[in-house]
């Protein structure tokens, strides 16, 4: 029997718990994406102003642009976060997430709110001034940037030396603007490109699909370690080779027990009955019933215990399992431990999980006092609960956003289709994530809740901006939309992507999880505000004839006022 103990069983240390701190660390980041986009938002709204206006005139219409929306779309995330920050949610680490997305959303906003507005204050005086932007001095006029070289006129050049006066409107050629404009605007909205990008919706929403429908609520501990931990060569070991066993259980009796009671002994077989047990209690048994020795009362049983049947070699490592307590002249045992092993299927997390659900509950109404243990059950329960609340959290947040959107009423047709929107991002980052091989796990729970507030953050402005636009016709609508807002979506959603680099260089599954994730939040989003959006709202309402209609009739009435004017003055008329 010494042999059939595992090295694990007298060891208190486990394979299982080499697990990589840095998780809380890099998810803090994700609030950054909110952040610039912010920026991005209120420079673009600051390029947009005219330059011959007074800086605190420009100050003011990039504000009133941009924070409206922004003040709106943190207040989301603020809910949202706020929500699992809050003590209904029961998981430490979705709380500590929460929390620290809670603050960097609410530093995000005073910081665009005080700080960055102070600097395009600051920045329209110099430019106001003719002050240079970064080495803040006086400009030189054009001729005496002619008598130096070339990069000492780079350098110190404004861009309006060679004009005679400044351009109202010099964001038109910024080269992201004027991509957009030339180029993008007349390609996406063309009659020819439009079956494609129904085509490829279509492929879009077919694997989305297709992914949702392999959706299983199961979750893989190798997630949570180090890539170059040993204990993922364990755990694929173990998962390959014996993955019919569950982990051993520790079964643990907390108090003294009559165990020469035959009533005692039935309660611990009915107990251990569905598992392997590796119990000195049987194996005691079975020496007594061999060696036809009798033990009905306490001295016989702790007696031949102690003197014969732990001094055997073959039974001598189960003094590790008994603690025994002496009284004066007589012997107790006031606490032992059993080794249980349940067989199961391939799916063994739902049904040892289901072992736990049932064995819990047995220890607080037996008459049997116990605990049972495995270091991987730490994992299990953060696993059964892994899914279940950050789903209650992100249901509660979409319903207060929907409560929100039917105060904050802009436009109804706009707060439909903001939720077509956000619901096909979410669907095609659950399905495409189930095929990439994503467990559904508390990470990527928490990703698909950052993906319903990333996905409003970069969709509303433009659905907004459509359905209030009071072009003629669609296409001018969304042609429009994406000139206001094309370039700072772009912007951000860059740099975006570009700050997940760096979690390929972590050696961490749980790192790679969390930029595939991330990954396809930004890559979803980016396909929806550039490509399927501009082509789907040229089909479907909000029709744009009542805003010709309206056109019209001012059109109308203008030309009546101009004709009355002219029969009773014509001479002012002439002279004009």
């Amino acid at each position: 029997m010494g042999s059939t103990t595992p090295p694990c069983w007298e060891s208190r240390s486990s394979p299982w718990v080499t697990i990589h701190p840095c998780g809380n660390r890099i998810l803090t980041g994700m609030g950054q994406g909110h952040g610039t986009k912010g920026v991005f938002e209120l420079l673009s709204g600051w390029r947009r102003t005219r330059e011959n206006l007074p800086f605190k005139d420009r100050v003011a219409d990039a504000y009133s642009d941009v924070m409206v929306t922004y003040t709106m779309t943190s207040s989301l995330y603020f809910i949202t976060f706020g929500m699992g920050a809050s003590p209904f949610t029961n998981i430490e680490a979705v709380k500590v997430f929460c929390q620290n997305m809670c603050v960097s959303i609410l530093l995000n906003y005073f910081y665009i709110f005080s700080f960055f507005g102070s600097c395009l204050v600051f920045a329209g005086q110099l430019e106001q001034n003719r002050y240079h932007s970064i080495f803040c001095c006086k400009i030189p006029s054009a001729e005496y940037l002619d008598r130096k070289p070339v990069w000492f006129q780079t350098v110190m050049s404004d861009g309006h030396q060679q004009a005679s006066h400044h351009e109202t409107n010099p964001y038109q050629h910024h080269f992201i603007q004027h991509f957009l404009r030339e180029h993008y605007n007349e390609w996406i909205t063309n009659i020819y490109v439009k079956p494609f990008v129904v085509i490829l919706y279509l492929i879009y929403a077919s694997f989305s699909f297709m992914g949702c429908l392999q959706i299983s609520d199961r979750a893989n501990i190798i997630n949570l370690l180090a890539s170059d931990s040993p204990s993922v060569s364990y755990a694929m070991v173990q998962q390959k080779y014996f993955s019919n066993y569950s982990p051993v259980i520790g079964f643990y009796i907390y108090e003294p027990l009559d165990y020469w009671n035959s009533s005692v002994q039935e309660d611990l077989r009915r107990l251990c009955s569905g598992f392997a047990a590796v119990s000195w209690v049987e194996q005691y048994y079975q020496f007594l019933k061999v060696s036809n020795i009798s033990a009905n009362n306490k001295s016989d049983f702790i007696g031949v215990l102690q003197s014969l049947f732990l001094k055997k070699p073959e039974f001598q490592h189960f003094r590790n399992d008994i603690i025994f307590s002496k009284a004066g002249d007589e012997n107790n045992i006031i606490a032992s431990r059993l080794y249980l092993v349940a067989r199961t299927s391939r799916d063994k997390q739902k049904e040892v999980i289901e072992v736990l659900e049932k064995l819990r509950p047995l220890s607080l109404s037996k008459s049997i006092r116990f605990i049972v243990f495995n270091p991987s059950f730490v994992f299990m329960d953060h696993y059964g609960l892994s899914v279940t609340v950050p789903v209650l959290i992100a249901g509660f947040g979409v319903l207060l956003v929907l409560i929100l959107t039917f105060f904050l009423v802009i436009h109804p047709l706009g707060n439909f289709w903001l939720i077509l929107s956000v619901t096909s991002i979410e669907l095609g980052v659950l399905g495409l994530m189930t095929l990439w091989n994503v467990d559904m796990d508390c990470i990527s729970i928490l990703c698909l809740i950052y993906t319903l507030n990333f996905a409003i953050d970069h969709c509303a402005p433009l659905l907004y901006t459509f359905v209030l636009a009071t072009e003629h016709t669609r296409t001018q609508c969304i042609k429009s939309s994406l000139q206001e807002h094309g370039t700072a979506i772009l912007q951000n959603v860059t740099s975006f992507l570009i700050g997940l680099v760096p979690l390929l260089f972590v050696p961490s599954n749980l790192t790679f999880t969390l930029f595939k994730c991330l990954l396809l939040t930004g890559g979803c989003t980016l396909l929806h505000c550039f490509v399927i959006l501009p082509v789907f709202l040229t089909f479907f309402p909000p029709s744009k004839k009542h805003h010709k209609k309206k056109k019209r009739a001012k059109r109308k009435e203008r030309e009546e006022i101009e004709c009355i004017e002219i029969q009773e003055n014509p001479d002012h008329v002439t002279t004009v």
